[in-house]
Protein backbone atom coordinates (compact mmCIF):
# COMPACT_ATOMS: atom_id res chain seq x y z
CA UNK A 1 0.00 0.00 0.00
CA UNK A 2 1.72 3.35 -1.06
CA UNK A 3 0.51 6.89 -0.57
CA UNK A 4 0.03 9.80 -2.83
CA UNK A 5 2.57 11.78 -3.44
CA UNK A 6 2.73 15.42 -1.76
CA UNK A 7 5.43 17.54 -2.43
CA UNK A 8 6.96 20.18 0.44
CA UNK A 9 5.91 23.44 -0.04
CA UNK A 10 7.94 24.82 2.49
CA UNK A 11 11.26 27.39 2.24
CA UNK A 12 14.52 26.48 2.73
CA UNK A 13 15.77 28.96 5.11
CA UNK A 14 18.85 28.69 6.78
CA UNK A 15 19.75 29.86 10.14
CA UNK A 16 23.23 31.84 10.68
CA UNK A 17 23.36 33.33 13.96
CA UNK A 18 22.51 32.83 17.64
CA UNK A 19 20.14 35.26 17.95
CA UNK A 20 18.28 34.03 15.01
CA UNK A 21 17.86 30.77 16.58
CA UNK A 22 16.40 32.63 19.29
CA UNK A 23 13.98 34.45 17.42
CA UNK A 24 12.73 31.06 15.49
CA UNK A 25 12.09 29.51 19.08
CA UNK A 26 10.19 32.41 19.88
CA UNK A 27 8.24 32.56 17.50
CA UNK A 28 7.11 28.60 17.22
CA UNK A 29 6.72 28.89 21.02
CA UNK A 30 4.29 31.93 20.43
CA UNK A 31 0.15 31.50 21.28
CA UNK A 32 -1.91 30.16 18.44
CA UNK A 33 1.97 30.20 15.95
CA UNK A 34 1.45 26.53 15.21
CA UNK A 35 3.33 24.52 12.13
CA UNK A 36 1.43 26.16 8.99
CA UNK A 37 1.42 29.77 10.72
CA UNK A 38 5.05 29.88 11.65
CA UNK A 39 5.95 29.19 8.22
CA UNK A 40 3.40 31.68 6.70
CA UNK A 41 4.66 34.42 8.92
CA UNK A 42 8.42 33.58 7.48
CA UNK A 43 7.17 33.71 3.99
CA UNK A 44 5.09 37.14 4.46
CA UNK A 45 7.63 38.96 6.96
CA UNK A 46 11.30 37.08 5.46
CA UNK A 47 13.01 37.01 8.61
CA UNK A 48 11.38 35.75 11.97
CA UNK A 49 12.30 38.94 13.83
CA UNK A 50 10.20 40.53 11.17
CA UNK A 51 7.50 38.11 12.16
CA UNK A 52 8.04 38.84 15.74
CA UNK A 53 7.18 42.43 15.27
CA UNK A 54 4.23 41.83 13.34
CA UNK A 55 2.57 39.31 15.15
CA UNK A 56 1.11 41.82 17.73
CA UNK A 57 -0.87 43.79 14.56
CA UNK A 58 -1.70 40.48 13.27
CA UNK A 59 -3.27 39.16 15.94
CA UNK A 60 -5.26 42.36 17.06
CA UNK A 61 -6.31 42.02 13.37
CA UNK A 62 -7.66 38.54 13.83
CA UNK A 63 -9.74 39.60 16.74
CA UNK A 64 -7.13 38.71 20.05
CA UNK A 65 -6.81 41.74 22.37
CA UNK A 66 -3.51 42.27 24.36
CA UNK A 67 -1.42 39.59 22.45
CA UNK A 68 2.24 39.40 23.00
CA UNK A 69 5.14 37.39 21.61
CA UNK A 70 6.61 34.63 23.59
CA UNK A 71 9.20 36.03 25.86
CA UNK A 72 12.84 35.98 24.99
CA UNK A 73 13.77 34.72 28.77
CA UNK A 74 11.04 31.80 28.14
CA UNK A 75 13.29 30.82 25.18
CA UNK A 76 16.77 31.10 26.80
CA UNK A 77 15.42 29.13 29.47
CA UNK A 78 14.33 25.88 27.28
CA UNK A 79 17.97 26.77 25.56
CA UNK A 80 19.72 26.23 28.94
CA UNK A 81 17.41 23.14 29.70
CA UNK A 82 18.43 21.51 26.81
CA UNK A 83 22.57 22.49 26.90
CA UNK A 84 21.73 20.54 31.09
CA UNK A 85 20.27 17.44 28.81
CA UNK A 86 22.75 17.25 26.18
CA UNK A 87 20.02 18.03 23.68
CA UNK A 88 20.73 19.55 20.11
CA UNK A 89 18.49 21.62 18.22
CA UNK A 90 18.01 20.54 14.41
CA UNK A 91 16.30 23.85 12.32
CA UNK A 92 14.90 23.09 9.01
CA UNK A 93 17.05 23.76 6.33
CA UNK A 94 20.08 22.95 7.21
CA UNK A 95 22.40 19.99 6.78
CA UNK A 96 21.68 18.12 9.81
CA UNK A 97 17.90 17.94 9.11
CA UNK A 98 16.52 14.78 7.73
CA UNK A 99 15.47 15.19 3.91
CA UNK A 100 13.43 12.85 4.33
CA UNK A 101 11.13 14.22 7.17
CA UNK A 102 11.76 17.86 5.40
CA UNK A 103 9.94 16.87 2.30
CA UNK A 104 6.42 16.31 4.13
CA UNK A 105 3.83 19.45 3.97
CA UNK A 106 3.73 19.60 8.18
CA UNK A 107 7.63 18.64 8.98
CA UNK A 108 8.78 20.41 12.31
CA UNK A 109 10.76 23.18 11.58
CA UNK A 110 12.37 22.42 14.84
CA UNK A 111 13.53 19.21 16.31
CA UNK A 112 15.53 18.85 20.31
CA UNK A 113 18.02 15.70 19.26
CA UNK A 114 19.39 13.60 22.23
CA UNK A 115 21.99 11.34 20.70
CA UNK A 116 23.40 10.28 17.70
CA UNK A 117 22.13 12.62 14.72
CA UNK A 118 23.72 11.06 12.32
CA UNK A 119 21.04 8.33 12.34
CA UNK A 120 19.37 10.39 10.50
CA UNK A 121 21.45 9.72 7.70
CA UNK A 122 20.64 6.30 7.25
CA UNK A 123 17.48 4.66 5.41
CA UNK A 124 14.55 4.95 8.21
CA UNK A 125 11.88 2.17 8.71
CA UNK A 126 9.34 2.31 11.11
CA UNK A 127 7.66 0.04 13.72
CA UNK A 128 4.66 0.36 15.14
CA UNK A 129 1.63 -1.20 17.17
CA UNK A 130 -0.07 -1.75 19.89
CA UNK A 131 0.76 -0.52 23.57
CA UNK A 132 -1.10 -3.83 25.21
CA UNK A 133 1.09 -5.99 22.70
CA UNK A 134 1.05 -9.56 23.03
CA UNK A 135 3.79 -12.04 23.81
CA UNK A 136 4.10 -13.19 20.27
CA UNK A 137 3.99 -9.33 18.70
CA UNK A 138 6.49 -8.26 20.70
CA UNK A 139 8.91 -10.85 19.81
CA UNK A 140 7.85 -10.10 16.53
CA UNK A 141 9.06 -6.56 16.97
CA UNK A 142 12.24 -7.23 18.25
CA UNK A 143 13.29 -9.94 15.67
CA UNK A 144 11.66 -7.80 12.91
CA UNK A 145 13.63 -4.57 14.92
CA UNK A 146 16.90 -6.72 14.91
CA UNK A 147 17.06 -8.10 11.39
CA UNK A 148 16.61 -4.54 9.67
CA UNK A 149 18.60 -3.27 11.49
CA UNK A 150 21.73 -6.21 10.30
CA UNK A 151 20.25 -5.39 6.66
CA UNK A 152 21.60 -1.37 7.02
CA UNK A 153 18.24 0.31 8.58
CA UNK A 154 17.46 2.31 11.51
CA UNK A 155 14.21 1.46 13.03
CA UNK A 156 12.41 4.47 14.20
CA UNK A 157 9.20 4.36 16.64
CA UNK A 158 7.58 6.00 18.99
CA UNK A 159 8.52 4.65 22.69
CA UNK A 160 5.49 4.11 23.94
CA UNK A 161 4.92 0.84 25.69
CA UNK A 162 4.39 -2.37 24.17
CA UNK A 163 5.13 -3.16 19.77
CA UNK A 164 7.08 0.63 20.36
CA UNK A 165 9.46 -0.68 22.94
CA UNK A 166 9.91 -3.99 21.71
CA UNK A 167 11.13 -2.20 18.09
CA UNK A 168 13.83 -0.46 20.56
CA UNK A 169 15.07 -3.15 22.02
CA UNK A 170 15.54 -4.86 19.42
CA UNK A 171 17.31 -2.01 17.23
CA UNK A 172 19.18 -0.81 20.26
CA UNK A 173 22.40 -1.90 19.83
CA UNK A 174 22.69 -0.79 15.84
CA UNK A 175 20.79 2.58 16.73
CA UNK A 176 17.39 3.16 17.08
CA UNK A 177 15.35 6.62 17.04
CA UNK A 178 13.13 7.29 19.31
CA UNK A 179 10.24 10.27 18.61
CA UNK A 180 8.90 11.44 21.31
CA UNK A 181 5.55 12.66 22.28
CA UNK A 182 6.34 14.98 25.22
CA UNK A 183 9.70 17.50 25.54
CA UNK A 184 13.04 15.25 24.40
CA UNK A 185 13.93 15.42 28.26
CA UNK A 186 11.13 13.64 29.94
CA UNK A 187 10.30 10.25 30.54
CA UNK A 188 7.41 8.38 29.28
CA UNK A 189 5.87 6.08 29.96
CA UNK A 190 8.15 5.72 33.43
CA UNK A 191 8.69 1.91 33.23
CA UNK A 192 10.97 2.95 30.38
CA UNK A 193 13.23 4.71 32.11
CA UNK A 194 16.26 2.88 31.58
CA UNK A 195 15.27 2.47 27.46
CA UNK A 196 15.34 6.20 27.15
CA UNK A 197 18.44 6.54 28.65
CA UNK A 198 20.01 4.11 26.68
CA UNK A 199 18.87 5.18 23.33
CA UNK A 200 20.38 8.91 24.59
CA UNK A 201 23.40 6.89 24.42
CA UNK A 202 23.03 4.27 21.73
CA UNK A 203 20.43 5.50 19.39
CA UNK A 204 18.54 9.43 18.89
CA UNK A 205 16.18 10.79 21.07
CA UNK A 206 13.63 13.53 18.95
CA UNK A 207 10.99 15.74 19.88
CA UNK A 208 9.53 18.90 18.32
CA UNK A 209 8.10 19.83 21.49
CA UNK A 210 9.63 22.41 24.46
CA UNK A 211 11.91 20.60 26.53
CA UNK A 212 10.27 19.77 29.98
CA UNK A 213 6.93 19.14 27.94
CA UNK A 214 5.13 16.52 29.40
CA UNK A 215 3.05 14.36 27.10
CA UNK A 216 -0.72 15.00 26.79
CA UNK A 217 -3.59 12.76 24.57
CA UNK A 218 -3.13 15.69 21.43
CA UNK A 219 0.46 15.51 21.32
CA UNK A 220 0.80 11.88 20.20
CA UNK A 221 -0.71 12.08 16.60
CA UNK A 222 1.34 15.07 15.89
CA UNK A 223 4.15 12.84 17.26
CA UNK A 224 3.14 10.09 14.79
CA UNK A 225 3.62 11.95 11.60
CA UNK A 226 6.90 12.90 12.46
CA UNK A 227 7.64 8.82 13.25
CA UNK A 228 6.49 8.17 9.53
CA UNK A 229 8.01 10.93 7.98
CA UNK A 230 11.14 10.13 9.14
CA UNK A 231 10.55 6.34 7.35
CA UNK A 232 11.00 4.78 4.20
CA UNK A 233 8.28 2.53 5.16
CA UNK A 234 5.97 1.77 8.40
CA UNK A 235 5.12 -1.93 9.32
CA UNK A 236 2.76 -2.26 12.10
CA UNK A 237 2.88 -5.02 13.84
CA UNK A 238 -0.39 -5.39 16.32
CA UNK A 239 -2.83 -2.55 15.93
CA UNK A 240 -6.58 -2.27 17.24
CA UNK A 241 -9.54 -1.36 14.40
CA UNK A 242 -9.21 2.39 15.94
CA UNK A 243 -5.48 3.15 17.33
CA UNK A 244 -3.05 5.73 17.04
CA UNK A 245 -0.81 3.09 14.42
CA UNK A 246 -3.36 3.88 12.61
CA UNK A 247 -3.12 6.90 12.68
CA UNK A 248 0.63 6.72 11.86
CA UNK A 249 -0.32 4.44 8.48
CA UNK A 250 -2.80 7.01 7.04
CA UNK A 251 -0.02 9.43 8.26
CA UNK A 252 2.05 7.36 5.66
CA UNK A 253 -0.11 6.98 3.00
CA UNK A 254 -0.62 10.89 3.20
CA UNK A 255 3.42 11.01 2.95
CA UNK A 256 4.25 8.74 0.40
CA UNK A 257 5.16 5.76 2.06
CA UNK A 258 5.20 2.39 2.08
CA UNK A 259 2.76 0.65 4.77
CA UNK A 260 3.13 -3.28 5.64
CA UNK A 261 1.48 -4.97 8.48
CA UNK A 262 1.80 -8.10 10.47
CA UNK A 263 -1.63 -10.10 9.96
CA UNK A 264 -2.91 -11.85 12.70
CA UNK A 265 -5.67 -14.45 14.18
CA UNK A 266 -9.07 -12.65 13.11
CA UNK A 267 -11.03 -13.26 16.64
CA UNK A 268 -7.64 -11.10 18.39
CA UNK A 269 -8.69 -7.48 18.78
CA UNK A 270 -5.18 -6.45 18.50
CA UNK A 271 -4.91 -7.98 14.82
CA UNK A 272 -8.11 -5.83 13.42
CA UNK A 273 -6.09 -2.95 12.20
CA UNK A 274 -3.05 -4.65 10.44
CA UNK A 275 -5.55 -7.22 8.83
CA UNK A 276 -8.15 -4.19 8.10
CA UNK A 277 -4.86 -2.87 6.53
CA UNK A 278 -3.85 -6.05 4.70
CA UNK A 279 -7.57 -6.33 3.15
CA UNK A 280 -6.99 -2.51 2.12
CA UNK A 281 -3.96 -3.28 0.18
CA UNK A 282 -0.81 -3.11 2.75
CA UNK A 283 1.70 -5.71 2.42
CA UNK A 284 1.96 -8.69 4.01
CA UNK A 285 4.59 -9.36 6.57
CA UNK A 286 5.76 -12.61 7.77
CA UNK A 287 9.35 -11.73 8.11
CA UNK A 288 12.13 -8.93 8.16
CA UNK A 289 12.21 -10.77 4.19
CA UNK A 290 9.14 -9.57 3.26
CA UNK A 291 10.34 -5.83 4.22
CA UNK A 292 13.09 -6.26 2.38
CA UNK A 293 11.78 -6.97 -0.74
CA UNK A 294 8.93 -4.37 -0.54
CA UNK A 295 11.24 -1.37 -0.06
CA UNK A 296 13.81 -0.08 -2.91
CA UNK A 297 17.60 -0.80 -2.76
CA UNK A 298 19.50 1.59 0.43
CA UNK A 299 20.94 4.29 -1.55
CA UNK A 300 24.47 5.61 -1.38
CA UNK A 301 25.45 7.11 2.03
CA UNK A 302 26.17 11.07 1.44
CA UNK A 303 29.75 11.80 2.49
CA UNK A 304 29.18 14.63 4.63
CA UNK A 305 28.38 13.01 7.77
CA UNK A 306 29.98 10.17 9.51
CA UNK A 307 27.31 6.86 9.14
CA UNK A 308 27.43 3.89 11.01
CA UNK A 309 28.36 0.85 8.86
CA UNK A 310 25.43 -1.85 8.36
CA UNK A 311 26.57 -5.32 10.26
CA UNK A 312 26.85 -8.32 7.80
CA UNK A 313 24.42 -8.88 5.07
CA UNK A 314 21.08 -11.22 6.23
CA UNK A 315 22.57 -14.23 5.06
CA UNK A 316 20.32 -15.89 7.91
CA UNK A 317 17.15 -14.76 6.36
CA UNK A 318 17.80 -17.17 3.82
CA UNK A 319 18.70 -19.88 5.93
CA UNK A 320 15.26 -19.48 7.77
CA UNK A 321 13.53 -19.91 4.64
CA UNK A 322 15.57 -22.88 4.22
CA UNK A 323 14.64 -24.10 7.97
CA UNK A 324 10.79 -23.27 7.70
CA UNK A 325 10.61 -25.88 4.85
CA UNK A 326 12.62 -28.57 6.76
CA UNK A 327 10.20 -28.15 9.88
CA UNK A 328 6.74 -28.31 7.73
CA UNK A 329 8.77 -31.69 5.99
CA UNK A 330 8.69 -33.47 9.28
CA UNK A 331 5.43 -31.68 11.07
CA UNK A 332 2.17 -33.30 10.40
CA UNK A 333 -0.87 -33.40 12.09
CA UNK A 334 0.34 -36.17 14.69
CA UNK A 335 1.54 -33.60 17.36
CA UNK A 336 5.51 -34.17 18.07
CA UNK A 337 7.60 -32.65 20.70
CA UNK A 338 9.39 -29.51 20.36
CA UNK A 339 12.90 -30.80 21.37
CA UNK A 340 12.51 -34.02 19.50
CA UNK A 341 12.10 -31.63 16.52
CA UNK A 342 14.67 -29.68 17.39
CA UNK A 343 17.43 -32.89 17.71
CA UNK A 344 15.80 -34.16 14.36
CA UNK A 345 16.31 -30.24 12.71
CA UNK A 346 19.95 -30.08 13.92
CA UNK A 347 19.58 -26.34 14.03
CA UNK A 348 20.21 -24.00 16.54
CA UNK A 349 17.53 -23.28 19.03
CA UNK A 350 17.58 -19.44 18.50
CA UNK A 351 16.87 -19.81 14.85
CA UNK A 352 14.44 -23.19 15.33
CA UNK A 353 12.28 -20.48 17.72
CA UNK A 354 12.53 -17.56 15.13
CA UNK A 355 11.75 -20.34 12.41
CA UNK A 356 8.37 -21.60 14.69
CA UNK A 357 7.42 -18.12 14.77
CA UNK A 358 7.00 -17.34 11.78
CA UNK A 359 5.06 -20.49 10.80
CA UNK A 360 2.70 -19.94 13.95
CA UNK A 361 1.65 -16.47 12.47
CA UNK A 362 1.50 -18.08 9.09
CA UNK A 363 -1.15 -20.74 10.95
CA UNK A 364 0.73 -23.25 9.61
CA UNK A 365 1.95 -24.89 12.76
CA UNK A 366 -0.33 -24.55 16.20
CA UNK A 367 1.25 -25.16 19.64
CA UNK A 368 -0.40 -27.98 22.20
CA UNK A 369 -0.18 -27.94 25.68
CA UNK A 370 2.81 -30.20 26.88
CA UNK A 371 5.40 -28.48 24.39
CA UNK A 372 4.20 -30.20 21.84
CA UNK A 373 3.52 -29.18 17.64
CA UNK A 374 1.98 -30.30 14.63
CA UNK A 375 1.47 -28.97 11.38
CA UNK A 376 -2.55 -27.36 10.71
CA UNK A 377 -2.16 -27.26 6.64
Amino acid sequence: MTGKHQSSTHPPLLPTTEEDTVNRLRLLRSRRVGVVTYRRLLAECGSPANALRALPKIAREAGVSNYTVCPTGVVEAEIRAARSAGARLIIEGTPQYPAQLGNIPDAPPLLWAIGRIELLRQPIVALVGARNASSLGTRMAKRLADELTRAGYVVVSGLARGIDTAAHIGSLDSGTIAVQAGGVDVVYPAENAQLTHDIGKKGLRLSEKPMGQQPQARHFPARNRIVSGLAQAVVVVEAAAKSGSLITARNALDQSRDVLAVPGHPFDARAAGCNQLIRDGATLVRSAEDILEALQPIPDAAPELPLMQPKASPQPLKTNAQLHDEVLRRLGPTPMAEDQLLRDVTAPATALSDVLVDLELDGKISRQAGGLLSRTV
